[in-house]
């Protein structure tokens, strides 16, 4: 019993006392191979205005639309140069006004794949592929409620970071576009781009992101700004006093803060953002929490 308990606290020690990494599909930071780092995250996203097109309004039928995550994001440590990363989220949406039923259940499945493929004092070149695969039967054609676009989606991203050896100052850039796949919707015919359709077949516009990153990260902490740009490169506007639908061109521009603290295997980290420009989008104002926890393997 006492050697059972001695084995133990030994283990417990060396998870203590490990070198600590958390990293997401867009940072430069990579998990030592065979270790797992478990992220459990809490998010709300709320707006009262948005986009009608390029017409920034307000509707009093909606009043201010709320949408909450939850997610479990494991990052797993294939080797030190390539992470496999996870995402499965539990969206609910609200409103505080009119007679619109928000929707709730799991989302979509998303793998990222992120490989350090060329790294030369303190510049590295990384690679990402990711896709995803919707897991819920939600609707997709009643927003602004709904939690998703039922859409499979492969994302090619391309990440540039400088990292100076001794402060621990970096920018981060990158670039990516996004592939997303027709869906199926309940209905016999839809308008969109100025003309009806009589099919059930909607093709969801493909989109591009883009970032900057500036930020400190040391053995314990990491701290950030950024601004993100996310825009279809297709698609129509809502139409006047009408609903969204998958087929508009969304846009965004977003500005926020991101921070970590982590002096062991046990951690937390924060995001907030705010929306500047849209269209076809709400102007939202965002914030996320999180846990994290690593498992060091031999």
């Amino acid at each position: 019993m006492k050697r059972i308990t001695y084995l133990i606290l030994v283990a417990l020690l060396s998870l203590l006392s490990a070198p600590i990494w958390a990293q997401m599909p867009h940072d430069a930071i990579y998990m030592p191979r065979k270790t797992v780092c478990i992220a459990g995250m809490y998010g709300q996203s709320t707006w009262t205005e948005y986009w009608e097109g390029t017409l920034k309004r307000e509707n009093l039928n909606i009043g201010r639309h709320t949408t909450r995550t939850a997610a479990i994001m494991p990052a797993i440590g294939v080797s030190n140069r390539v992470n496999l990363i996870l995402n499965l989220p539990y969206i609910w949406t609200s409103t505080s006004a009119g007679n619109l039923m928000g929707q709730k259940g799991f989302q979509d499945l998303s793998a990222w794949l992120k490989i350090k493929a060329v790294e030369y004092k303190g510049l590295s070149v990384n690679p990402i592929i990711g896709g995803s695969i919707p897991v819920g039967n939600y609707v997709p054609d009643f927003l602004p409620m709904s939690i998703g676009m039922q859409a499979r989606s492969v994302t090619g991203r391309l990440l540039l970071n400088y990292t100076h050896p001794h402060t621990g100052l970096y920018v981060t850039t990158h670039g990516s576009y996004i592939w997303r796949g027709t869906i199926r919707i309940d209905r016999d015919a839809y308008q969109a781009d100025n003309r009806v359709y009589n099919t059930d077949e909607v093709s969801v516009p493909n989109a591009y992101d883009a970032a900057v990153r500036l930020g400190v990260v040391r053995r314990a902490w990491q701290t950030e700004v950024f601004a993100e740009r996310f825009a279809c490169v297709n698609g129509d506007n809502i139409r006047r006093n009408d609903m969204p639908f998958p087929t508009n061109k969304m846009q965004m521009t977003q500005v926020g803060w991101y921070g970590k603290i982590q002096p062991r295997n046990i951690g937390v980290n924060a995001r907030v953002a705010y929306v500047t420009d849209g269209l076809n989008a709400g102007q939202s104002t965002s914030y996320m929490l999180g846990l994290l926890f690593q498992l060091n393997g031999k």
